[in-house]
């Protein structure tokens, strides 16, 4: 299964690796195939530097350590969701067909697109 993680599961799983979001992450890629767009990795380097610039190496090497598939996000919205921000992620999700998109964040969770059937 494709599984794209927000910057919050990431950034939350790097502040406390015992939280659930941490375990999360970890199962993810244990058992599936991680996917990142630039704009995750570029909004997660950008958050550590602002809110844990101490946290900045650590960030290096988690993103170093973890498996995962990274591509490109489109900049240019073509799926409304409630926070402009949010576009890109879940525009390269679609293009990257991935299966589920894991997020704390509400606007991801009050979003509803339904996979279409394999043909």
């Amino acid at each position: 299964m494709k599984v794209m993680v927000d910057t919050n599961i990431i950034f939350s799983a790097l502040l406390f690796p015992e939280s659930v979001p941490a375990k999360a992450l970890f199962h993810i890629v244990n058992h599936h195939r991680l996917i990142l767009c630039d704009h995750i990795i570029d909004e997660l380097l950008d958050t550590v530097a602002l809110k844990r610039p101490d946290l900045l190496a650590d960030a290096d090497v988690l993103l170093a350590e973890l498996p995962y598939e990274t591509l490109i996000a489109p900049r240019e919205p073509s799926k409304l969701i409630a926070d402009p921000k949010d576009a890109p992620i879940l525009n390269a999700a679609i293009i990257e067909n991935v299966d589920i998109i894991v997020s704390g964040d509400k606007h991801f969770q009050e979003f509803s697109c339904k996979k279409p059937p394999a043909s």
